[in-house]
């Protein structure tokens, strides 16, 4: 019998956004904000919806539906989490599971700091996960995320 495998990765992605700290925590901190630039259709899939408690002990639940151009069509990525730490404008520090088709794949903490930068706003957000089997992995998933903070961007412009 083969010993599972599990990956520990930790990676930092950093981002300008030309706003201010207010404006950009609103976009983490308000369902309907959020819900434009994380929970947003895409050419992979449908978004099912995003549900918020944004508290210290409050969760945050995300539901997408792959299509036929993933090799899962029609399977559901569920992400299921809980607000550990919450700064009004500086922190935000998220515990995480995700599970593809009612399997756990990966268990994240994240960490989202946000500091004044040229009248604009240094995001810093750092990743530590643990990937299990089946799981997409530290490069896909660094990927996504840097996806997520460019869509951000965008919605923060609009």
């Amino acid at each position: 019998m083969t010993a599972p495998t599990v990956i520990h990765d930790t990676f930092v992605i950093k981002k300008t956004y030309p706003f201010a700290i207010a404006k950009v925590f609103s976009f983490f901190s308000d369902a309907a904000r959020k819900r434009r630039w994380f929970a947003a259709d895409s050419d992979t899939g449908t978004s099912e919806g995003i549900e918020m408690d944004f508290r210290e002990g409050g969760v945050e639940r995300t539901r997408y539906r792959m299509n036929e151009r993933t090799p899962f069509p029609g399977a559901v990525l569920a992400n299921d989490g809980t607000y550990q730490d919450i700064v009004p404008g500086r922190r935000i520090v998220l515990a995480t599971s995700m599970s593809l088709s009612e399997r756990r794949i990966s268990c994240s903490l994240i960490t989202f700091e946000l500091l004044e930068a040229d009248g604009g706003t240094l995001l810093i957000m750092t990743h530590q996960g643990v990937f299990l089997e089946g799981a997409d992995g530290p490069r896909m998933r660094k990927d996504g995320w840097e996806l997520l903070l460019n869509r951000l961007g965008e919605v923060l412009a609009a």
